[in-house]
């Protein structure tokens, strides 16, 4: 008998002897921190190479549209990405490792229940798969909302059952904070459409109400001015990416008339420049005499409820509102 016989053979008889039962579950468990581990260290790299692989893309695109290939937005977006792929991707690696871990000790334990666990967890695996399916929903839709960049933490989106600041995206749930501090806990999978306010740029929308008699050209002269000494000041021509637009005359009824004007903004900023451009307005219009107390009225129209205070938080390099 060779030596590495002999250190089976004796191994062998360890493991049938009295303590066989806890070194096997020692080496069960030693096994699944191992695995843990390797399964981390695979995640990461994966992780890297899809996130490259999407950065490789943008970059392309950027390339085409003669625009920057990096900003420190994206490259902000990308790290919240990676981190929130390695989450998810790592919740559910731990999971299976740890159920699988759990069962052969169970069976170690307990070598006489593996004909009663079986049949048990058979019943059990049917039941969970008909019953998991929204959880599945869940977790894929968590993959994919990472992978696409859909949205990301600290984006302000509107996920249809609320509105607000994006403060985590899990495994299952997304949780999203609105305008009057209600924490929204939104599972992936009933996620059906995104309406993502900072991705790329936003817009301002400014909408003025004034009665039919008015001075149409008067009143855009104002606007214009307003929105030409906000787009001039220091303080916010930072957040302001194009000169401001009067569209002009966008309804008219029998006894008023809606003008609108619109500023491109970075993400997350539209919301103080709208604030900032109606207070302008106002006191340019007070200036010229144009205001007309109960008959002018002046609203922002493009932000969806619940999502104005909530975008006061910018992310990455936006500015602050203060």
């Amino acid at each position: 008998m060779s030596g590495w016989d002999a250190f089976w053979t004796e191994v062998g008889s360890v493991l049938d002897s009295g303590w066989g039962v806890p070194i096997r579950i020692a080496i069960i468990v030693v096994v699944a921190v191992l695995a843990r581990l390797v399964a981390r260290a695979l995640i990461r790299r994966s992780v890297d190479r899809i996130v490259a692989g999407v950065r490789r893309i943008q970059e392309a695109e950027a390339k085409r549209l003669g625009a920057e290939p990096e900003s420190p937005v994206l490259g902000a977006r990308r790290i919240q990405r990676t981190r929130s792929l390695g989450r998810i991707f790592g919740n559910a690696s731990t999971v299976a490792i740890s159920l699988v871990a759990g069962l052969l000790i169970v069976y170690t334990a307990w070598p006489a229940a593996t004909t009663a666990f079986g049949l048990l967890g058979a019943g059990i695996g049917a039941g969970i798969g008909l019953g998991a399916q929204g959880i599945v929903r869940d977790v894929l839709n968590g993959i994919f909302f990472a992978v696409e960049d859909q949205l990301g933490i600290g984006d302000v989106v509107d996920a249809g059952f609320a509105t607000g600041v994006v403060e985590d995206l899990g495994v299952r749930t997304t949780k999203v904070r609105d305008v009057n501090g209600t924490l929204w806990f939104i599972p992936n999978g009933q996620i059906n459409r995104i309406g993502n306010q900072s991705h790329g740029w936003a817009r301002a929308v400014v909408d003025i109400t004034v009665p039919v008699g008015a001075d149409v050209e008067a009143i855009r002269e104002g606007m214009r001015a307003a929105a030409t000494s906000l787009a001039g000041d220091p303080a916010w021509a930072d957040r302001i990416l194009e000169t401001p637009e009067v569209w002009g005359l966008t309804t008219v009824a029998v006894d008023s008339m809606v003008l609108r004007e619109v500023v491109k903004t970075v993400t997350n900023a539209q919301d103080a420049v709208a604030r900032e451009l109606r207070t302008r307005i106002k006191l340019e219009l007070d200036r010229r005499g144009l205001y007309q107390p109960g008959a002018t009225t002046i609203a922002a129209s493009a932000t969806p409820a619940g999502a104005g205070a909530a975008a006061e938080a910018p992310v990455g390099p936006a500015p602050d509102d203060e």
